[in-house]
């Protein structure tokens, strides 16, 4: 809201300097689309995806290694041949038709609860770099401070809606107790929706109990407070990892990504509509298992995309069939009323250089314009998810920010009293002074505080800064700006007496103990 006060006097410079140097931290509401969506297929050729996917749950079939999830779909009605399962058409749209269509999130802090579908965005930070470019910009492996200081970086920006998980892996704590620290770190450092640890059914199992400790268990029985990731492996294969922590998740009515993995071409066939088709029947096919496992769970179509270099083999980003898939997946998340996460500012290059941000740009449009509703790995990503840049992040957080303005759609609230400003300074004047444009400013045009505007001669007198460096002073400047949103203090000591005795309870080499 504009202040009031710049309606009533002229000049306002400072005012307007002010506003451009600060640096707000209040989450953005949800983003809710006001652009009409990227759609390249007709209604015929939705169908005839469609009907293509459904064949190949039908006719080919889709092997779920987990002896619990093939007795479930043998109760189902599913067809079960050894680790192979066929399925009706009408037995998945069945089971899909339960999905809500809108999902309800709560945070801790009530005023960063959003809602993802029914034309609702978000944005959440990337997940899974074994490397990081911290404020030196040096590469080198992770810790759980370089993971806390992201969460505070995601915390901060106002365009990031989620906290995520790991953000980087933290190399510096043992693997059988990592997705204790990481579940309480996004927890602790941040009072926004998060992600929680899929790694394995009694890794997620651990989250939930972590979830009751924040915020009581029959909460969850009615309320989305975190959100689980479930990788398929491509092609038309669940693996019992991935399905044990699906049911944990949905079990206790917390949302899953069913997402494909997909490496186009290699995994797919090397045709964007036929990949597609292919992908489809994955989602399908888990986010229909979400609804033998609990009726009406909420859950989320979901996938990875990637296509593959037929000349090396490497895995490609910014492609332009990738943003032809996420057209077209949209339109189908659409044509069965389930919402759909998608992957934002995906890039191969390493380090943050041109390549990262036009392949970041490419996906970020690519993403909006699909009508995407949960957007994932949408800060910091680089190097094909090998390394997260903290200077790509804060400057991907600001990317985030004015691709919300945009797909916000325009503004028509003050149309009548900016026409009468046209009037008021009339031919040969200027509006900077005008009453309309000192009560507008602040929102009228998108000011960046990352990139540089100025004229070569003011850029070169402030240093010749480029965009890296001075990503890496805003990273820096923020982190030392940040207040933590404290824990009560009783559920605090609670979710650290829980991890202490987990961490007694698992062997820290991983062990063979089936029982902890």
């Amino acid at each position: 809201m504009a202040n009031p006060e710049l309606k009533t006097r002229r000049g306002g410079r400072s005012a307007r300097k002010a506003v451009r140097t600060a640096r707000p931290t209040t989450m953005l509401p949800n983003l809710k689309h006001g652009l009409p969506y990227t759609e390249p297929m007709s209604e015929e050729q939705i169908r005839k995806i469609d009907n293509a996917s459904m064949a190949i749950l039908e006719e080919v079939g889709v092997i779920f290694r987990d002896p619990i999830a093939l007795e479930d779909w043998r109760k189902a009605g599913a067809k079960v041949e050894g680790e192979l399962v066929k399925f009706d058409r009408a037995l998945i749209r069945e089971l899909i038709s339960t999905i809500p269509s809108q999902i309800d999130y709560y945070a801790r802090n009530p005023d960063n609860n959003v809602a993802v579908g029914d034309g609702k965005s978000i944005f959440v930070p990337m997940t899974g770099a074994p490397f990081v470019r911290g404020l030196d910009n040096e590469r080198r492996l992770p810790t759980l401070e370089d993971l806390a200081n992201f969460h505070k970086l995601a915390h901060m920006s106002p365009a990031l809606h989620s906290s995520a998980h790991h953000i980087v892996e933290p190399m510096d704590h043992p693997v059988p107790w990592r997705h204790l620290r990481i579940t309480y770190s996004s927890m602790k450092h941040s009072d926004k929706i998060f992600m929680g640890m899929t790694t394995s059914g009694k890794n997620a199992e651990d989250v939930m109990r972590m979830c009751d400790i924040l915020f009581g268990r029959d909460f969850l029985e009615t309320h989305a407070v975190t959100t689980g990731n479930i990788n398929g492996n491509s092609p038309l294969v669940w693996d019992e990892t991935m399905l044990g922590a699906l049911r944990s998740f949905v079990s206790r009515r917390q949302p899953v990504l069913c997402s494909p993995f997909v490496l186009g071409g290699a995994n797919t066939p090397a045709s964007t509509a036929p990949a597609v088709a292919q992908l489809n029947a994955e989602a399908l096919s888990a986010l229909a298992y979400t609804q033998v496992v609990r009726k009406g769970a909420p859950a989320i179509y979901g996938h990875y995309l990637s296509t593959v270099s037929m000349a090396s083999g490497a895995p490609m980003a910014g492609t332009p069939e990738i943003s032809l898939m996420n057209f077209m997946i949209g339109q189908m998340a659409r044509f069965y009323d389930v919402p759909w996460r998608t992957s934002n500012t995906l890039g191969g290059a390493k380090t943050f250089d041109a390549q990262s941000g036009y392949e970041s740009a490419t996906t970020l449009m690519a993403v909006l314009m699909a009508g995407a509703n949960y957007i994932w790995h949408s800060a910091g990503w680089n190097e094909a998810g090998m390394h997260c840049s903290m200077a790509k992040f804060v400057v991907d957080a600001e990317q985030c920010a004015m691709g919300h303005r945009m797909a916000s759609g325009v503004r028509w609230d003050d149309f009548d009293e900016a026409l009468a400003a046209v009037r008021d300074v009339g031919p040969g004047g200027h509006y900077l002074g005008h009453d309309h444009t000192q009560a507008n400013f602040e929102r009228a045009f998108f000011m960046p505080k990352l990139f540089d505007n100025n004229s070569i001669e003011q850029w070169e007198a402030d240093g010749a800064k480029e965009i890296t460096e001075r990503a890496l002073a805003q990273a820096q400047t923020m982190l030392n700006e940040y207040e933590e949103p404290k824990l009560d203090q009783a559920k605090d000591e609670e979710l650290l007496d829980f991890i202490a005795r987990r961490e007694r309870e698992i062997p820290e080499n991983g062990g063979l103990n089936e029982d902890y």
